[in-house]
């Protein structure tokens, strides 16, 4: 069974799916966008509604309300290519608070010459957020791409960086 939700965020609607208590989709929107998606991962499985799949939309609520590692804890179900999983898992440990570069990333999964695939994987990210994609950035510090657009990662980014000033 996907559980699905849909609440209004800081930055905007987030969808929220969750399969067998994981998360398997944070999404900017609303729930037809996604469930489109989720259908091709979990073909067949029904859809219902529920305020809270997972125990998510609360974790997700405590971290808009600046309890930054309120969802470090959340297990995920990732559906995509075994080196789009372990970019997905590397960014797991890129701390609230802090960025990692692609390049970064590509070096520590083991393939320092991926960092254009390691970009790829991270705009194919389908669990914001928890997955902190946002909190990759150009080797230069520079904002770079982000799925849920350029504002967004900048809002998330300071956000999480607590008292200091991010100059994006």
């Amino acid at each position: 069974m996907i559980e699905m939700a849909v609440i209004d965020s800081p930055v905007g609607p987030l969808t929220v799916a969750t399969r067998d208590g994981r998360a398997c989709v944070v999404a900017f929107g609303r729930q037809a966008e996604t469930e489109a998606a989720v259908a091709r991962w979990s073909p067949g499985e029904p859809f219902r509604t529920v305020a809270d799949p997972g125990g998510v939309v609360s974790a997700l609520r405590r971290y808009f309300s600046g309890e930054l590692d309120a969802l470090d804890a959340i297990p995920v179900e990732l559906h995509g290519t075994p080196f789009q999983q372990r970019v997905w898992q590397r960014l797991r440990t890129v701390p609230a608070g802090e960025t990692a570069s692609y390049s970064d990333i590509a070096r520590a999964i083991g393939a320092p010459s991926a960092v254009r695939a390691v970009g790829a994987a991270n705009g194919a990210n389908p669990v914001a957020i928890i997955v902190p994609c946002h909190r990759i950035v150009g080797s230069g510090g520079q904002l770079t791409g982000y799925g849920g657009g350029l504002d967004r990662k900048r809002w998330l980014l300071s956000h999480e960086s607590r008292d200091r000033i991010l100059a994006f």
